[in-house]
């Protein structure tokens, strides 16, 4: 029975953990302008070690600060030795971000529109899945599934259908819906369409955290004891430490048990635009909106105190953990600039003749094409667009109007999907009311202009329009 006696084996293995900064970045992607401000208006208030700089340059209310400092530091009693931190690089780190507002250097004078601030209705989540099922290239059985499925979520954004009922109801195949199922629950917000808690948090694991093999077993197979709180008889089932648990379950706690709420608030939102695309000379800037945003570096009177000795151990791993999360906050905000920064400049790039010419001018592009060329996930494209406006020529418009699927044909390749209901808009705006154009008619048109598309499909955008039928817009005499 030697094969039963317990053995120490040691493995090497790479593993991938999301970690909670990882977390706070993909959060604060998809936040918008205000909400982001809020974000780091609370984050000042919870982290003592950060500071707003004012508009002179000098952080806010540092006075009292240095009062408060001052005091606490003649409280401290003297006598630990050694420096129990001194693994802990801090000069490289506080040379990046103790001023960073006094390297920026000389920023380019160009005068920005000035705007009112915007009422707009909110985006649905209905909203938000068909704009990415109609940038998603699959066969039309599925796509046809996939609105069904769409059609069958509650405002959380889960399932409140079974498959056997959306098949059944409207008449699709089997397979088809289990396509659309799969298809949907890829789309953003990540965990939409789940059947219940543990499959939505399933869903956003591996989007997520594709190694974290920890976090997925609670799930899977422990998710009562996580809902208790039982952590120690979670310890023991999984047979890993209690640390180790807690730093699966904190990657836990970041995820979206509601996914569909963000997408479904009746009010109407006050918008502002996140970045502005201004034509400078024959080219177009983009420029992050960063009006009344806080901007953000770390407390000089905090990092002397944890550079003294004096202070108690206690208080220094304090603000030294303080300091690693002001640190890595700062670090996500600015690779949250440079995602949105990048991916405006493709627009940019790709819908000149838009911004220079109007709507009948949209080229076709999707978020597989931009992401690519950022070197992201497109989920991450997805994120950086949603809820987000750009002041334009144009006017203020949303992130994600400027994507577009093409159409087919000879020509259709440059013609947006957009663009081409505009087409069919206008040439039943223009009809002789008498004898209205029928969808036939109008495809025969288009096919004309180099635009190859069925009648059905006429019809399809027709009624996305809401425009009557043939026989509903005919004028008897």
């Amino acid at each position: 029975m030697h094969w039963l006696e317990p053995r120490l084996q040691l493995r090497v293995t790479q593993r991938q953990i999301l970690t909670p900064g990882l977390v706070q970045m993909v959060s604060l992607l998809q936040l918008n302008r205000l909400e982001l401000r809020e974000m780091i208006e609370q984050e000042l208030m919870a982290n003592p070690v950060l500071e707003e700089v004012g508009e002179d340059g000098l952080p806010r209310e540092r006075e009292a600060v240095e009062d408060g400092f001052e005091k606490a530091e003649a409280e401290v009693a003297p006598g630990e030795l050694g420096d129990p931190f001194e693994e802990f690089n801090m000069k490289a780190v506080f040379e990046e971000y103790m001023d960073a507002t006094e390297r920026q250097g000389e920023r380019e004078e160009i005068e920005r529109p000035s705007f009112e601030n915007f009422l707009s209705p909110p985006t649905t989540l209905s909203d938000h899945l068909h704009w990415q099922l109609g940038l998603t290239t699959t066969t039309d059985e599925v796509k046809d599934a996939a609105r069904s499925i769409i059609g069958n979520l509650n405002e959380e954004g889960y399932l409140s259908a079974t498959l056997e009922e959306i098949t059944t109801s409207d008449e699709h195949e089997v397979s088809d819906v289990e396509k659309a199922l799969a298809l949907v629950q890829e789309f953003d917000p990540v965990g939409v369409a789940a059947r219940d808690l543990k499959e939505c948090l399933l869903l956003q694991l591996p989007a997520l955290a594709p190694e974290n093999v920890l976090a997925q077993q609670i799930v899977r197979d422990h998710l009562k004891q996580l809902q208790n709180k039982q952590y120690r008889d979670l310890a023991r089932a999984v047979n890993r430490p209690l640390p180790v648990v807690m730093t699966a379950i904190d990657v836990i706690r970041g995820l979206d048990p509601r996914p569909g709420l963000r997408y479904n608030r009746a009010q109407a939102r006050l918008v502002e635009p996140e970045v502005f695309f201004v034509k400078v000379g024959d080219e177009y800037k983009v420029l992050l909106n960063e009006d009344e945003l806080p901007q953000l570096r770390l407390s000089s009177v905090y990092r002397r105190l944890l550079d003294r000795r004096t202070a108690p151990r206690e208080v220094r791993s304090y603000i030294r953990d303080r300091f690693s999360a002001a640190i890595q906050l700062m670090k996500n905000i600015a690779q949250r600039k440079h995602t949105i920064q990048r991916v405006g400049e493709i627009i940019v790039q790709r819908q000149r003749d838009f911004l220079d010419r109007g709507p009948d001018h949209l080229k076709p592009l999707m978020i597989k094409e931009v992401a690519e060329e950022v070197g992201v996930h497109p989920s991450t494209v997805s994120r950086a667009v949603a809820n987000k406006y750009a002041h334009t020529p144009q006017g203020v418009l949303e992130l994600r109007s400027f994507f577009s699927e093409s159409v087919g044909g000879p020509l259709g390749q440059d013609t947006s999907l957009v663009t081409l209901k505009r087409r069919v808009r206008k040439m039943i705006e223009e009809e002789d009311a008498a004898h209205p154009l029928t969808d036939e008619r109008i495809a025969q048109r288009l096919a004309a202009e180099g635009i190859k598309v069925t009648r059905r499909t006429v019809a399809k955008y027709r009624e996305d329009m809401k425009i009557p039928s043939t026989h509903q817009r005919r004028v008897k005499n």
